[in-house]
């Protein structure tokens, strides 16, 4: 696993996409502040600037470098939840410009465990996670699933957990009128 996160590590600091086993699915991924690279993200999903994407942080101290306000709610929530939750977040901040959503919000996970975790303790930085489908396809449960088209677009491929089947997609939340809304379980 070591050697895959240092190659991992060092294809998101030269800017490039890595196609990674996330705390959910198979993703496609970059440096979240590279708007180079997140062009090329929207590029090989065939997918809308205008359409946000979600990115992974590895935990509150992260976080704070990258929104506005953290509400306590939103805290005590994710630190009493197991089911990875991405929370949408307003006025982000040191993101690229090109993943931030047209209302000033940005979707951000955090993620507790595994490679994703390592991945993203040694680079330091937040990661892009979108789902390594073309827009509009079905998400890939099974590496095997994901298209040769991303395969082949994607700069590197984690070798790490291809066998396993993943998960479904994160919760998605957001914090509006004092309380918590649910808009994906």
């Amino acid at each position: 696993m070591k050697n895959q996160l240092n190659k991992a590590k060092q294809f998101l600091k030269e800017k490039k996409t890595i196609l990674y086993p996330t705390d959910t699915v198979w993703g496609i991924g970059c440096d979240a502040t590279s708007k180079k690279a997140v062009k090329r993200i929207y590029k090989i999903k065939q997918r809308e600037e205008s359409k946000s994407l979600i990115i992974l942080v590895n935990g509150f101290e992260m976080l704070a470098d990258y929104v506005d306000f953290i509400p306590e709610i939103i805290k005590t929530y994710l630190v009493n939840i197991e089911k990875p939750t991405t929370v949408i977040y307003n006025k982000p901040k040191n993101l690229a410009k090109n993943i931030i959503a047209q209302d000033n919000t940005i979707a951000i996970r955090i993620v507790k465990k595994g490679f994703v975790y390592e991945l993203l303790k040694e680079f330091g930085k937040p990661i892009v996670s979108t789902s390594a489908n073309i827009s509009g396809e079905k998400t890939p449960l099974y590496f095997d699933d994901i298209s040769n088209k991303i395969i082949n677009d994607v700069d590197f491929i984690v070798n790490h957990n291809q066998e396993k089947k993943a998960s479904k997609s994160s919760k998605i939340i957001k914090f509006a009128n004092n309380k918590i809304e649910v808009l994906r379980d």
